[in-house]
């Protein structure tokens, strides 16, 4: 274990290549970090070393190119349910033991992630602080009588402080960004419906989302591209696909719509990040953030506080007693709206997003403080709604307004306290908001939250932030069959240091076979007067590991351009027509996974 540095994805995947540590020592490595760490009330239920070690000497028997969170610990917030783990929503009367994990949590065990537990909340993830919790009032990772944030608080501070590679939090009002802000670290807030929620106690059901937390966007980015997919078992669950940024145009509110509660330290950090983003090549618009403002107001002043209700109801009325005073406080208040009520209310959601539109028209992200302040634990306890709503005021609007954000970590207060932005972008633009998060991060701070290590550089495979061709010698290559993760011939990709970059679909104008012969193969072909969208996944190469790459690929399969369903073109597989004369037409199942699942003897 001499050589490992951190539990960052790529750290741990490259000791485990080197031969130079095993599962099973990371998870001693990791339990004995979780006893040496001071207790700021980050677990809840934390799992014995008896069925950690049995997951991981399950992976020792594999290889790491097989999966690509081989061996990564990791931890979930206590409102995501783990198999045989109690779920406890921060409430202990409350508590259930589901016999199955929740769907975003099963694909990361599929990829090789290790749990270690669950971590504390803010009780049915209903606050912003981190404090309204009987586990505990989760202390911040830089300094313990301040606030962690919430509601992921233990999720947050468990990655801050070096005790897990990632974590899983959710995300409503801000759950998945402040408590990032507030402890150093990247936290995704993922397009409404890319992460299953199927598993997840409900807070505002319409509007929830399974949110992750990473040292580096990098990790987050490979944590996204496992966990996300359409669950067909979750109603909310959606058919995503990725929209790329096409521009540098960075929407920051007008000074008067600024708000940093007294914090003039704050407001410097956020002029600091604006000149950030304009040195990295970005240029700032003013623009008018009233309605996104307003939009905000509308999730604790507005009918969908009810959603709160309509989820817990049931136990709120045969145990009152169980939820903490302020919880309480919080979601009886909703019984107050109406059916009428909640109409009105998606009636005025409808014109705010109609007029939000006017400033996508001139920028192409949003660029806003995380949080206006940050608070002592006890001024947070002794006011807890009023400055809970100041820290809801950049954050409350991103779920109703269907987008996706990146809290990034950009500065320190002279106390030592952190600072971060959030990087706002429309549905689907999750992956490329995680591509500038890197850039502003590494440009910004050299510190990786609160451990003593620096930021590292780019990965050499990192795609740049406006689709441009990968650096440091890799190309971008679709691939949409047996070469797709986990199908026959992967192995040739990872043998070569291939990355899967992300999964993508093409435009619809393209035909796909089941071209006849063993292996089994898909022959993908263009057709400008009809087809279909085909799932596909772009992966990173090597130029100088190419050669090699394409011996191995028969006719008649060859390599040309794809054009995908953003709009962007891609260097990937393509079938000479001639070959589909005698193939079976497959472009009705959408994808080769598809047609595998449903041909006995394929799967």
């Amino acid at each position: 274990m001499s050589d490992l540095q951190s539990f960052l994805i790529s750290d741990l995947l490259g000791a485990y290549r080197r031969g130079s540590i095993t599962p099973t020592q990371v998870v001693d490595l990791a339990l004995a970090r979780a006893d040496r760490a001071p207790d700021r009330h980050v677990w809840i239920t934390r799992r014995s070393r008896e069925e950690l070690v049995h997951h991981a000497r399950a992976l020792e028997e594999r290889s790491v190119d097989e999966l690509p969170l081989y061996g990564i610990p990791f931890v979930i917030k206590d409102n995501i349910d783990l198999a045989d783990v109690p779920t406890t929503a921060g409430c202990p009367a409350y508590s259930y033991t589901p016999p199955r994990s929740a769907g975003v949590v099963q694909r990361l065990l599929d990829a090789g992630a290790i749990a270690l537990g669950k971590t504390n909340l803010d009780q049915f993830a209903t606050g912003l602080v981190g404090a309204r919790s009987p586990y505990g009032a989760c202390r911040n990772s830089f300094h313990p009588e301040f606030i962690s944030g919430g509601s992921s608080s233990g999720s947050a501070v468990a990655v801050a402080t070096g005790l897990a590679s990632f974590s899983l939090g959710t995300d409503t009002a801000g759950s998945g960004r402040v408590p990032a802000a507030f402890n150093n670290i990247i936290g995704l807030k993922p397009s409404v419906g890319r992460l299953s929620t199927r598993g997840v106690v409900p807070a505002c059901r319409s509007l929830d989302c399974v949110s992750i937390f990473a040292l580096t966007a990098e990790d987050a980015a490979a944590v996204l591209c496992v966990a996300q997919g359409f669950d067909v078992e979750d109603p909310f669950s959606r058919r995503l696909t990725d929209r790329p940024l096409t521009g540098r145009r960075f929407g920051v509110p007008h000074g008067a719509q600024l708000r940093f509660f007294g914090d003039e330290e704050y407001a410097r950090l956020f002029d600091q990040a604006i000149a950030r983003v304009e040195s990295l090549g970005g240029s700032v618009v003013r623009i008018d953030f009233a309605p996104f403002l307003d939009a905000a107001r509308l999730l604790y002043d507005g009918p969908w506080i009810a959603e709160r209700y309509a989820a817990l109801g049931d136990f709120i009325r045969r145990r009152p007693e169980a939820l903490h005073p302020v919880t309480r406080e919080v979601i009886e208040s909703s019984t107050d709206f109406s059916a009428v009520d909640a109409f009105k209310g998606m009636y005025r959601l409808m014109a705010l997003k109609r007029a939000g539109e006017r400033a996508w028209d001139l920028v192409d992200v949003l660029l806003t403080p995380t949080a206006g302040t940050v608070y002592e634990i006890g001024r947070v306890e002794a006011d807890p709604i009023r400055l809970n709503t100041n820290l809801g005021y950049y954050t409350n609007f991103m779920n109703l307004m269907d987008l996706a954000g990146v809290a990034v970590p950009t500065g320190f207060r002279t106390d030592g306290l952190p600072f971060g932005v959030t990087l706002v972008g429309r549905c689907g633009t999750d992956a490329s908001l995680l591509e500038w998060a890197g850039r502003l991060h590494r440009a910004s701070v050299q510190r990786l939250g609160a451990l003593d290590l620096g930021v590292p550089p780019p990965s050499t495979t990192e795609p740049d932030a406006f689709g441009l061709p990968l650096r440091g010698g890799f190309m971008p290559i679709a691939v949409c069959g047996a070469h797709m993760h986990g199908q026959p011939l992967n192995h040739q990709l990872l043998e070569r240091g291939g990355r899967l970059v992300k999964q993508a679909k093409t435009a619809a104008r393209y035909r796909l076979f089941a071209l006849p012969g063993e292996p089994a193969r898909p022959g993908l072909v263009r057709d400008f007067n009809g087809g279909g969208s085909i799932e596909i996944e772009v992966w990173a190469l090597r130029s100088a590991d190419l050669g090699s790459f394409l011996e191995d690929i028969p006719a008649p399969l060859g390599l040309g351009k794809i054009e995908l369903e953003s709009g962007e073109t891609v260097t990937g597989f393509v079938c000479e027509s001639h070959a589909t004369h005698s193939a079976r037409e497959i472009t009705a199942l959408g994808g080769w996974r598809a047609y595998l699942a449903g041909s006995p003897g394929r799967s």
